[in-house]
């Protein structure tokens, strides 16, 4: 009986130590594979903390590199001073009448400056931003008389990006540049059509009459709309004053050029729009000041790094997706 028992006894250990060791497998493949899961946190880490410790020294570097003082040139020797105007004109934006301007004055007040170069690249923005810029301009070539004021468009100066360059002495672009776009617009939507099918009602409460002028919800009323145009016409008649202004009779007498339109650079100079095609380098030279010396104002160093990685990550998706497209 004994002998039965332990006979009938051998396989179920067997059996058992089989589990048993399918188990350990299990066990230790899963702590392999933790480990491994630890292990690139652990890279990830490094490698984030690495990248954001390049990105800091790269933008501080150039913040040095930047700054007037930081320039390595004999006290005395003259230089072109930039000033960029780029993105959508708006307070708050570094094309905000407040950032441009702060290098404006900059550039003027530094002894060695012996031209200054705006450089556009603006589809346009605020009139009320674009008007503060052109009139400091105007009111800095009159304090210091002995500095001109170049506006070097790249690929556009349209609607107030051409306000603010119209400042300029001379305008130069490229024949591909967009300029012009010299009007105002307003626009919105209306959905009065679209809520009486799904069976919706407005109700809004004023105070004043007019106070919901424009409502994408009512119907357009002829006199709010005779308002909006005859306010829209008086701005518009305020850009054409200060391109006027600015640019005198080298304009042409082609009334399109007020009507809105936007022309090619090519296109521009034919209508007295801009003077000739040329870079800031080659302002420069004609300056007899090469050393070029960025007056822009930098933004804070946390929102250079961020718009640093949100510009690197978007660049990378866009490139995975859609190839590197360009007019090369």
């Amino acid at each position: 009986m004994a002998d039965t028992e332990t006979e009938s006894n051998q396989p179920r250990k067997a059996g058992g130590g089989k589990n048993q060791q399918v188990i350990d497998r299990l066990v230790f493949a899963a702590l392999k594979e933790q480990t491994r899961a630890r292990r690139w946190r652990v890279f990830y880490m490094l490698f984030f903390i690495g990248y954001l410790s390049v990105v800091t020294f790269v933008l501080l570097t150039a913040e040095d590199s930047d700054t007037p003082g930081a320039i390595k040139k004999a006290d005395g020797e003259k230089h072109t001073a930039l000033v960029k105007l780029s993105g959508v004109i708006a307070s708050g934006e570094s094309g905000g009448a407040d950032n441009i301007m702060a290098g404006l004055k900059a550039a003027f007040k530094h002894a060695d400056t012996a031209g200054i170069v705006l450089e556009i690249n603006s589809p346009g923005g605020s009139p009320v931003q674009s008007a503060y810029i052109f009139d400091e301009i105007m009111r800095l070539k009159q304090e210091h008389a002995g500095i001109p004021v170049y506006a070097v468009v790249g690929d556009m100066a349209a609607s107030g990006g051409y306000f603010v360059a119209a400042a300029a002495d001379r305008i130069y672009v490229n024949k591909s540049s967009l300029v012009g776009s010299i009007g105002v617009r307003l626009d919105g939507f209306g959905f009065v059509e679209t809520m009486k099918k799904l069976g919706i009602e407005r109700r809004l409460l004023t105070a004043g009459e007019n106070k919901g002028m424009f409502d994408p919800f009512l119907p357009e009323k002829s006199r709010e709309i005779e308002h909006l145009q005859a306010m829209l016409d008086e701005v518009h008649g305020h850009f054409i004053a200060a391109v006027k202004q600015g640019r005198g009779d080298r304009l042409t007498q082609d009334q399109d050029i007020f009507s809105g339109l936007i022309w090619s650079g090519e296109q521009a100079l034919k209508l007295g729009l801009v003077d000739d095609y040329g870079t800031t380098r080659s302002v420069a030279r004609e300056l007899d000041a090469e050393e070029v010396v960025d007056f822009t104002p930098k933004a804070d160093i946390l929102r250079r790094i961020a718009e640093f990685i949100g510009s690197s990550a978007g660049r990378s998706i866009s490139e995975s997706l859609l190839g590197n497209y360009s007019l090369n």
